[in-house]
């Protein structure tokens, strides 16, 4: 098949890589969630070649995924797991790493609610769970670009759109998990970086 392709993969992967190296420099087992078109994976498994990278997506994108999969022959990235967020079982936990691009804000609010507690089951206590994409920050955009884009989603999707940092934060929190850190990107878009919870020695 002709592998899908995706520019906003390209034009973002290397910035990307840059926070990644750091938030998963010493993780060894990451979860991706919503691959895509496989692109983000093969690259980052190529550059990041201490991590075990576990694609995931809906099934009808398995066909790309693997097809990029196929080509690049990396034998740390594994093929993808069948994970709709609100209908497919969650893989077992022991992650130290989870990683989503451009998910949250195509998502209704329910599947934003769903992968923040799968992500929170899935994750090692000490693991992070990067997330990159556009966000609102104290209920405004950051960028007309971004209200736009918003406008834009909403009218394609009354449930989907950008989604605020403060409420994902207060999400994130309700699962355990902390906000770490949060990196400035390209094109008016951020890393939200969110860490689980150390479980109590009692």
């Amino acid at each position: 098949m002709v592998k899908p392709f995706a520019e906003s993969c390209e034009q973002n992967q290397r910035p990307i890589l840059a926070v990644l190296r750091d938030e998963f420099a010493t993780a060894s087992r990451i979860l991706e969630i919503g691959s895509g078109t496989g692109q983000h994976a093969v690259f980052f498994a190529a550059e990041l070649s201490h991590l075990q990278w576990q694609t995931s997506d809906r099934t009808e994108n398995h066909p790309g995924i693997n097809a990029w999969l196929a080509d690049a022959g990396d034998a740390n990235v594994l093929p993808p797991l069948a994970l709709d967020v609100l209908r497919d079982p969650w893989p077992a936990p022991g992650f130290d790493g989870v990683f989503s691009a451009n998910t949250a804000h195509i998502m209704g609010w329910p599947a934003v609610e769903a992968m923040f507690a799968g992500v929170a089951e899935v994750l090692a206590p000490g693991g992070r769970f990067c997330l990159y994409g556009p966000f609102n920050v104290g209920g405004r955009y950051t960028s007309e670009s971004n209200a736009r884009f918003d406008a834009w989603l909403k009218q394609r999707d009354p449930d989907s759109g950008v989604r605020d940092r403060d409420a994902l934060k207060a999400l994130a929190e309700r699962h355990g998990l902390q906000h770490a850190a949060e990196h400035l990107m390209p094109a008016n878009n951020r890393i939200q970086v969110w860490e689980k919870v150390l479980e109590s020695a009692g």
